[in-house]
């Protein structure tokens, strides 16, 4: 009888690993960031943008327009000068030189809502996904131009989405332009009432009270769209717990992690052991290279302990903070190079070192009046 050997795992949801169940590591989301990958919704940036250009022209509109009417005036009559038969001045240079002032001057008036809209859309990206420049999303890709992930791309959960944002969108619009419409009858018959630069005014106060109403809907559209695409990020980063445990597999083998994290603990640790140096009673040096730190409570420990110990640099830091302490400092080479060499920190000193560092102890409570 022939048997059929294969892998369950095959049969798990989301390929080998099993069912992505498991919230996306730290490291897999800054991975995804540095790949251009973050949540984000266009649609918010740009309807807010619309939202206060359109409030910035209700406030603004009447010196907008005024501005723009006194350019209009300025260039209309230059050009009747410069077009009278009496002048001879006329010809390209002065044209263009007359184009290109218009067009600065036109410029300058709009620019501040230029400036505005960008800002905002600045902000409003910055406020998403914080600022990272990175241009990996530039890079070619043959997924991209690959015929069937474009087909998965257009009947995918995010196409349907955007086509539902879209239509309820339209209609949307589409009810309120409706509404509008309806009562323009009347401010139609008004128009007959009032001059042309009124009505012109009138025409563009209605127009842009329009404008913020399907603004103040592209607004709620949009963040309905980025809970949407954080949600959809969410779920699309999370991992199975295959995937995690590799991770952390590849965290732990890196030798730079590895090394970080032993400097990080020999930092503690060296932190923790200099904090002990004050409340030693003696501190034994090399003079220069060694430095070792005694303590002597006889209700803890029946002999002394060292409570810090070091080497070159770390020894100066050591006689350092003893002096700033008030610690006395004992040159004694072969003692310090033994200590050192033989008794890890915390630990008690052997056997063999009793007398001479009792007698180090002894004269050392002799000079502060101490008696043990």
């Amino acid at each position: 009888m022939a048997y059929l050997r294969y892998n369950l795992q095959f049969f798990a949801k989301d390929g080998p690993g099993g069912e992505k169940t498991e919230p996306a590591t730290a490291k897999k989301l800054e991975d995804a960031r540095k790949d251009g990958s973050v949540p984000k919704s266009r649609e918010i940036v740009t309807s807010v943008s619309m939202l206060v250009s359109f409030f910035f022209l209700k406030i603004y509109l009447g010196s907008i327009g005024n501005s723009l009417m006194d350019e209009y005036v300025r260039i209309y009559n230059k050009i009747s000068t410069l077009a009278s038969p009496y002048n001879d001045e006329i010809n390209i240079n002065t044209a263009m030189a007359l184009m290109s002032e218009t067009l600065i001057n036109i410029l300058l008036v709009i620019a501040p809502i230029m400036l505005l809209m960008f800002a905002i859309a600045f902000i409003g990206d910055f406020v998403q996904f914080k600022w990272k420049v990175t241009t990996k999303p530039l890079q070619p890709k043959l997924d991209k131009i690959s015929p069937l992930k474009g087909f998965k791309r257009i009947f995918s959960k995010q196409s349907l989405v955007n086509f539902l944002k879209s239509a309820a969108l339209v209609c949307i619009i589409g009810y309120i332009l409706y509404g509008e419409i309806s009562d323009l009858n009347g401010f139609v018959l008004g128009m007959y009432d009032v001059s042309l630069p009124a009505a012109i005014g009138l025409i563009g106060e209605k127009a842009l009270d329009l404008a913020i109403k399907i603004s103040f809907v592209y607004v709620i559209v949009g963040v309905i769209d980025l809970i949407w695409q954080r949600h959809k990020f969410k779920e699309d980063m999370k991992m199975t717990k295959q995937e995690i445990k590799d991770e952390m597999k590849n965290a732990e083998g890196n030798p730079q992690i590895k090394s970080q994290i032993r400097r990080k603990m020999l930092q503690v640790s060296q932190r923790r052991m200099m904090q002990s140096v004050p409340e030693a009673d003696v501190v034994i040096t090399n003079p220069t290279h060694f430095a070792v730190a005694i303590k002597y409570d006889p209700d803890k420990a029946r002999a002394p302990i060292v409570v810090a110990k070091g080497e070159d640099y770390l020894a100066q830091k050591i006689k350092q903070t003893a002096k700033e302490n008030n610690v006395e400092i004992v040159e004694n080479k072969p003692l310090a190079r033994a200590l050192y060499a033989n008794v890890d920190i915390g630990m008690e000193i052997p056997e063999e070192l009793y007398q001479t560092v009792a007698e180090i102890l002894a004269m050392v409570y002799r000079l502060k009046g101490k008696t043990r």
